[in-house]
């Protein structure tokens, strides 16, 4: 398994936005704009892939001040969900943010996503609140 950062408008783009489609937005009824897009322009796309160079997961990383980055979009293949990909994805992630010179990583995880990130040693920041209709919590770790 390995990850990789992906050029946004590539079409190694598309299979990342075709992933968090799949996953993140078409179970909420949701679809993809043009601007939502094109907003991502200045964002960091990781892609995590197995040998074969089939990507299994993916995310996007947007710099929020010189210090603080937050990672959204986080999608996995739900066949290959608990096995690792995600995991391995967020860990490259935060190698990728530090390098970068940021020092504090913060996301928006769905509930049932909660206990994947206080694994990963997250911390949680206030109350349970809605974003896109579901329940979500602030969390956040140094780098």
């Amino acid at each position: 398994m390995y990850c990789i950062l992906v050029d946004f408008g590539t079409p190694q783009y598309g299979e990342l936005v075709s992933l968090r489609d799949i996953v993140l937005r078409k179970p909420l009824g949701l679809e993809f704009t043009v601007d939502d897009l094109s907003q991502e322009y200045s964002s960091i796309h990781l892609g995590c892939y197995n040998d074969q160079n089939e990507l299994l997961a993916c995310l996007v990383l947007k710099p929020i001040s010189d210090t603080e980055i937050k990672m959204r979009q986080v999608a996995v293949y739900p066949n290959i969900q608990k096995q690792g990909a995600g995991t391995f994805l967020v860990h490259s992630s935060e190698v990728i943010a530090k390098a970068e010179g940021y020092s504090k990583l913060v996301l928006s995880a769905r509930l049932p996503a909660v206990p994947f990130y206080e694994r990963l040693d997250y911390n949680i920041d206030g109350d349970i609140y809605q974003e896109v209709g579901i329940d979500h919590m602030k969390m956040w770790k140094k780098l």
